[in-house]
């Protein structure tokens, strides 16, 4: 199984592509993260890609698993990202 590409490969990746300093390229990155994490509550979608959503989970029983003693679990929000159909055809199948 192949690695993942690291924060610095995907820099590095982005500046010779785009014909940009890795300064540029890591201005930009922070710029569209911090943007994101601002945006996430009303919906960020970054096209192709997919969304981030802020959801509200219900209040819940659970069962501690040390244990087996029944616990309630609070409601909470909780931040998602839903992967866009684009991406999933085009990872899965591996076309573009």
């Amino acid at each position: 199984m192949a690695k993942a590409m690291s924060k610095s490969a995907l820099i590095s990746h982005l500046a010779e592509q785009n014909e940009m300093t890795r300064k540029q390229v890591i201005a930009f990155m922070d710029t569209l993260v911090d943007t994101a994490y601002k945006q996430a509550k009303n919906g960020f979608t970054l096209p192709g890609v997919g969304k981030l959503v802020l959801v509200n989970r219900k209040a819940r029983m659970g069962r501690n698993p040390a244990t087996g003693e029944a616990i309630k679990i609070p409601a909470k929000k909780v931040v998602k990202f839903r992967v866009a159909k684009a991406c999933k055809d085009a990872v899965l199948t591996g076309k573009r």
